[in-house]
């Protein structure tokens, strides 16, 4: 009588397990993902990593090279480098993350309800998303911070006024190829209320895109403030913005090449390790590369 030779099942692995795996085997974007955490962790305890205070300044160490006592050198009224670019990642992953907040709340918010209502809020809501996509995001937050003056608050605002549209686009269509799926209808059928087939059965089914959407979203937005600390128009002083702090590097930066270079790396830094892990997530997260 021959024993019967129990089967283990192997066991099931969902999108999200499947999508770490892969993930995990992206050496490249793995990489990336450990600069990103540095990067937050720079910003989180940065009142900790830095050896002075962002604002302290000793005039008579002003523009002094990298050497033992200051790692970065010293900026054109003596405040430490190294302490600014440190505290300036707070402030940039705070812009970058604060912005994609508020273009997630707005974005989705209205995708979800032009895709699933459709009718006359899906063409208002397509004629908005048509007009703000025809205005240079750079130059609308430009537009606004000069109105309203130059602060975190108002660049956050400002750029994020702009950076929904992109979100709200990809929500709309994600919904609108959903909203006819047999799970949908069946839903309907049993009197499921719309709100619960709106944020229940239709938005998490949305989600991949809008992560991959969100990862690189972040980058843009750090560039723009950039973009605007650069030209005089974003972060205020004291606080340190890397873009800032390139734009005072102009004047001195023949001679003293340590003012733009190092906030300069360190933004070139964290855009390309945020895309390198949005694009490892897009490998992942997309189904057909699913075994």
């Amino acid at each position: 009588m021959s024993a019967t030779v129990p089967i283990n099942p192997r066991p099931s692995r969902t999108l999200w397990s499947d999508a770490a795996a892969r993930f995990a085997k992206n050496k490249l974007a793995m990489a990336a993902f450990v600069v990103v955490m540095l990067l937050v962790c720079m910003a989180l305890f940065a009142n900790v990593l830095a050896p002075t205070d962002y604002d302290f300044a000793v005039l008579r160490e002003a523009k002094q090279f990298p050497s033992a006592r200051h790692w970065l050198g010293t900026d054109e009224v003596g405040r430490d480098m190294l302490s600014r670019i440190i505290y300036g990642a707070r402030i940039s992953l705070t812009v970058g993350f604060s912005v994609q907040a508020i273009a997630l709340l707005l974005g989705v918010s209205l995708g979800l309800a032009a895709g699933f209502l459709g009718g006359w809020v899906d063409f208002l809501v397509a004629r908005v998303i048509e007009v703000f996509s025809a205005i240079p995001q750079v130059l609308f937050a430009l537009f606004l911070v000069s109105i309203f003056g130059s602060s975190m608050l108002n660049v956050i605002l400002a750029i994020a006024l702009i950076g929904w549209v992109e979100i709200c686009r990809l929500t709309r269509a994600q919904i609108l190829a959903l909203r006819e799926r047999e799970f949908i209808e069946a839903a309907r059928v049993i009197g499921t209320p719309t709100i619960q087939i709106m944020f229940r059965h239709l938005l998490p089914n949305a989600l991949t895109p809008l992560i991959i959407a969100v990862t690189l979203g972040v980058p843009t937005a750090i560039f723009t403030e950039a973009g605007l600390s650069f030209l005089g128009l974003g972060i205020n002083d004291p606080l340190p913005s890397w873009g800032k702090m390139v734009g005072n590097s102009f004047s001195y930066i023949q001679v003293y090449w340590h003012l733009g270079l190092f906030p300069s790396l360190m933004i070139a830094t964290t855009m390309l390790s945020f895309s390198l892990v949005g694009d490892g997530l897009r490998d992942a997260l997309d189904p057909r590369m699913r075994r």
